[in-house]
């Protein structure tokens, strides 16, 4: 079998709406051969730019951390979207990330080169593919990724999450043999370390499995994942043009950066003192100083407060957040309280705060602006410290690990599926208000390109504010 290259610069991706080089596949024929290592490494590529690219924007923009203030921004923000806006997103997922991904794994099968290879890219399929299901509802997945195929088969969304699951199970047995790594510098996350590979599989299992409110599946898989802060997946960023930080080239290099802003909200949640804009909703409290983590986040600019590039969350080097042990500790809380008790929540909810009480996930910061002491039972009991409109302790304590998941995870995705998994639960919900009108956006709209050529489109086709399956 022919061995494709689908390679690309970062730096070119968001000309507009993160199309990257437009028609490289258009003829399979003429593609440059080359070994199953450097497609492995397009795949990585394709899908840092989808985890953490122009979709999680989009995503952070609809789940109300963002606020477009100027020409396509502004029009997301509104919610006024046409189906071409996704074009270049669905782009970036099925062709940059998904299909390297497949001609990487049947490279690996010719070549013989083992099963920790073949895990690692069985691994990336189901982490794009859950990603992209999050985000359309029903899409392509057994059919999908076939140059010859133009009109694949669009499945259900939550027979694809049961799918994804099978794929990370066999990832995971695969990582067992510990042999058969791949190349040396080919794989960008973790050259190959299998441990770490299984940890992050089970980490994205219990990420699915709370997706699709299987609470106890997602506790007992959360259990072996992702056990320290240096298993974490990040993408890897380097300070040349080519290898910036994606949120480094927006709000920096590119002129785009005058678009978008950290929305009131967002920033109400962690600013301290006088320029909080919204006061009553800072998370600080007796135990709890955001200081620290505000200044990792964010700057003050001319044009607003947006992601800090100078030394924290967007820096050029900065890596950037795929599956962490943050977001696994944070499943621990949330389905360990929906699915075993308020103890348990609790626990694990101190074990997060024990984490960024040394400094957790942030960088450069100052020690003394940095406070998340224990709670206590009482802290969630009617007229504690989180607690002050007499809900019960147990929604009490689920509405700060959903706030906190909010804040820990920001400018991921993982915000944009919480705010839709939880919309109908208004005591413990983020409160995220529409925009405009009276509804919260659904889902990433199928793009204008699918519409034009693909025959098994779902039909009708869903609306920008119709929830996916899973979220109805």
């Amino acid at each position: 079998m022919k061995k494709y290259i689908y390679l690309f610069a970062i730096v070119v991706i968001f000309h507009s709406c993160s199309k990257a080089v437009e028609g490289i596949n258009e003829n399979p024929n003429s593609i440059t051969q080359s070994s199953y290592g450097n497609i492995l490494t397009g795949a990585e590529v394709g899908n840092v730019v989808l985890q953490t690219g122009e979709s999680a924007r989009r995503a952070a923009i609809f789940a109300g951390q963002y606020t477009g203030i100027d020409r396509q921004h502004l029009g997301f923000s509104q919610y006024n979207v046409t189906t071409s806006d996704f074009d270049g997103l669905w782009y970036d997922g099925y062709v940059n990330a998904f299909r390297n991904a497949l001609v990487a794994q049947q490279g690996i099968l010719d070549e013989n080169v083992g099963l920790v290879s073949q895990g690692i890219t069985q691994v990336l399929q189901a982490h794009i593919i859950g990603t992209m299901a999050s985000l359309y509802g029903d899409i392509p997945f057994e059919e999908a990724g076939i140059i010859e195929n133009t009109n694949p088969v669009f499945e259900d969304q939550e027979q694809i999450y049961a799918k994804i699951q099978s794929l990370l199970t066999e990832g995971i047995a695969n990582f067992q043999s510990n042999a058969g790594r791949p190349t040396g510098g080919s794989e960008i996350y973790f050259d190959g370390n299998p441990i770490k590979w299984a940890q992050a599989a089970n980490t994205l299992k219990a990420r699915f499995y709370l997706h699709t409110k299987n609470y106890n599946q997602a506790y007992e898989a959360a259990l072996n994942g992702i056990s320290s802060l240096d298993n974490s997946m990040y993408a890897p960023h380097g300070t040349a043009a080519e290898n910036s930080n994606l949120n480094y080239q927006f709000f920096e290099v590119q002129v785009r950066q005058a678009d978008l802003i950290v929305s009131d909200f967002m920033v109400s949640l962690l600013a301290p003192g006088a320029s909080n804009p919204i006061p009553a909703n800072y998370r600080g409290n007796s135990k709890t100083d955001e200081t620290a983590r505000y200044n990792f986040y964010f700057k003050n600019t001319g044009i607003g407060v947006q992601p800090n590039t100078v030394n924290g969350f967007a820096e050029q080097s900065a890596p950037a957040s795929l599956v962490t042990y943050e977001e696994n500790l944070l499943i621990l809380a949330e389905a360990g309280l929906r699915s075993r008790d308020f103890q348990t929540g609790l626990e694990q909810l101190n074990n997060f705060r024990t984490f960024m009480s040394s400094g957790g996930y942030l960088r450069n910061i100052d020690a003394s602006q940095l406070k998340y002491e224990p709670y206590t039972e009482a802290d969630f009991e009617t007229g504690g410290i989180e607690n002050s409109d007499g809900i019960s302790k147990e929604n009490a304590l689920l509405r700060e690990i959903l706030q906190e998941r909010y804040v820990t995870l920001f400018g991921q995705i993982e915000p944009f599926n919480d705010v839709r998994r939880t919309l109908n639960q208004n005591i413990v919900r983020v409160p995220v208000t529409p925009n405009v009108g009276n509804n919260l956006p659904q889902r990433f709209l199928y793009p204008q390109t699918e519409i034009d050529r693909n025959d098994n489109l779902t039909t009708p086709i869903p609306d920008f504010f119709e929830p996916t399956d899973i979220n109805l």
